[in-house]
């Protein structure tokens, strides 16, 4: 069902655990597909996301999206990071199965749900619209 690269990022995900002062804490769920993701983010004074860390519950395809996601966004600028897309993630991962694909979109929302974390405890104003939910075709939400 996963291809040998989603299996291998399965087995010896990166960037698993918990920030210490994490800075923008997203988490993101659907109980219908039983998927919960929690993102972890120390980002810089000049906005750039020195840390991200992640705990998922759930299947394969949710550990490792999410091991992408968090390794796509280190180094980079919040800017760059709320530009990630779960189409991304997924080539990333040289593809899922269809009927996975909705867990590079909960990836996906649980970074832009961490950063949306960063600017609320910040008080840095927004475009609400680069936050709004995401679709999840196998799911419905």
């Amino acid at each position: 069902m996963y291809n040998a690269k989603v299996m291998e990022i399965f087995k010896n995900p990166k960037n698993v655990g918990t920030i210490k002062g994490a800075n923008g804490v997203g988490k993101v769920g659907n109980a219908a597909c039983g998927d919960i993701m929690k993102i972890y983010l120390k980002i810089n004074d000049d906005g750039i996301i020195e840390d991200a860390k992640f705990k998922t519950f759930g299947c394969a395809a949710a550990i490792t999206t999410t091991s992408v996601a968090t390794e796509m966004i280190k180094g980079k600028s919040i800017d760059d990071a709320l530009e990630l897309s779960n189409k991304a993630v997924v080539e990333a991962l040289d593809g899922l199965p269809t009927h996975k694909i909705h867990c590079s979109v909960l990836a996906e929302e649980a970074v832009k749900a961490a950063v949306k974390d960063y600017y609320d405890k910040n008080g840095i104003a927004y475009d609400k619209e680069k936050f709004a939910p995401g679709s999840c075709p196998t799911c419905g939400e």
